[in-house]
């Protein structure tokens, strides 16, 4: 079993216990739901990207739906639309459907954990894009996007007018809109003899663990491999609540 694997969506690890020598047991192995990697596009943009995400495996706050915010300044109309995302593929697909093509701008910033890009869109470098992520960073929200879309009135606001315009509209936008906390899920396998299964489903259902599948076919008789999602939060709590209901002893494979 290798000690560690890493992919680009799934962080899977493995680390063994003290054995302990019985004839039947159950090994319990776990998965964390990771973030992709983002990839410049082809547009120039400031991107950052860190060695991990601080949301892994965690939770975040998002916003719920997608919000806008209106608001002129010296005739220059500054139209804020931010929408939660899970990744760039999204934000992409996002940026396109709420673009103007009759504005003068449309800049804009995301963030996805530790990852996120910004755009100013024929503004001045650093006037748009960054004070757009700034204020994404400073209102605490993850798994979001900010456009500002402007049409421009005439009246030149300078470089301090227009980080003061893109960051306030964005804080703005992001300010009034609804939020959730989202609980990032561990995916989970249990491999159990067939006169354990009742129990184990049992503290599943107790536990709400979600998409639970088993595979019959693990090359072992009277064997079973049951797979969930639990909430990382309440992964050691399940393990105790097998440990404790089981007649067995356990080998566990964790982090």
């Amino acid at each position: 079993m290798p000690a560690v694997a890493l992919t680009k969506y799934n962080l899977i690890y493995h680390q063994r216990a003290a054995p302990i020598k019985h004839n039947r047991s159950i090994r319990i192995c776990a998965s964390i739901l990771g973030i992709g990697c983002i990839a410049a596009g082809a547009n120039k943009a400031m991107v950052t990207t860190a060695a991990s995400s601080s949301s892994n495996g965690g939770a975040y706050t998002t916003i719920k739906e997608r919000v806008r915010f209106e608001k002129e300044i010296k005739k220059s109309k500054f139209i804020a639309i931010a929408g939660p995302i899970p990744d760039e593929q999204s934000a992409q697909s996002f940026l396109s459907q709420v673009r103007d093509q009759r504005a003068t701008h449309n800049c804009w910033a995301y963030k996805v954990g530790d990852q996120y890009r910004s755009n100013d869109d024929g503004e001045p470098s650093g006037t748009a894009g960054k004070p757009i992520h700034s204020a994404i960073e400073s209102s605490g929200i993850d798994r979001v996007m900010v456009v500002v879309i402007r049409h421009f009135g005439g009246i030149k606001l300078g470089t301090g007018g227009l980080v003061r315009a893109y960051g306030g509209v964005a804080s703005e936008c992001l300010r009034n809109a609804p939020t959730c906390l989202v609980k990032s899920k561990v995916r989970m396998g249990v491999e159990v003899p067939f006169d354990l299964l009742g129990v184990l489903y049992h503290q599943l259902q107790s536990f709400q663990v979600e998409d639970i599948k088993q595979d019959y076919e693990t090359g072992k008789d009277g064997i079973t491999v049951v797979t969930f999602q639990v909430d990382f939060d309440r992964i050691e709590k399940l393990e105790d609540a097998i440990k404790s209901h089981c007649s067995r002893d356990l080998v566990f494979y964790k982090r």
